[in-house]
């Protein structure tokens, strides 16, 4: 089973996740489950199709938004923001190997919608994870969104 760690009262984020860990994300509440895995990436992950299949036998929304370890894209952050905007505030979790690269992109995603880049980082630090590679990043999204 993995790790759910709580990154804010909406956002849980893990290791790789089973089809098992399904219904635990289901027991807690969880409408969307974000794959922020590569196909492939590694021998050991449970393929996204698997936990797509999963998700919506226990009725839990899925999106795929894959990120590799050469970075984070607009793109991947506006659709990381549509996905959270469309549960509102229902809890998400989102996963990749570790559940970096699941936090620091909910981070450029709340920093482009203006929050605080020093509530973003405490929040992630509070979850087990540090943003220092992306802090600049998330200062200029939300200096631009007025944050």
């Amino acid at each position: 089973m993995s790790q759910f760690r709580q990154i804010d009262s909406q956002f849980l984020a893990s290791p790789q996740i089973t089809v098992a860990d399904v219904a635990t994300a289901k027991a807690l509440g969880v409408a969307l489950i974000v794959n922020n895995r590569p196909e492939d990436e590694s021998d050991d992950q449970t393929p996204g199709a698997e936990i797509a299949a999963a998700a919506q036998a226990a009725g839990i929304a899925y999106v795929a938004i894959p990120v590799t370890h050469a970075g984070f894209s607009m793109p991947q952050v506006e659709a990381l923001q549509q996905a959270l905007a469309q549960v509102g505030d229902a809890p998400v979790l989102a996963y990749c190997r570790s559940g970096t690269r699941s936090t620091l992109l909910w981070a450029l995603a709340q920093a482009a919608n203006g929050a605080n880049p020093f509530e973003i980082a405490a929040k992630a630090a509070a979850g087990g994870y540090d943003i220092t590679p992306i802090r600049a990043q998330v200062d200029i999204l939300s200096a631009r969104a007025g944050g």
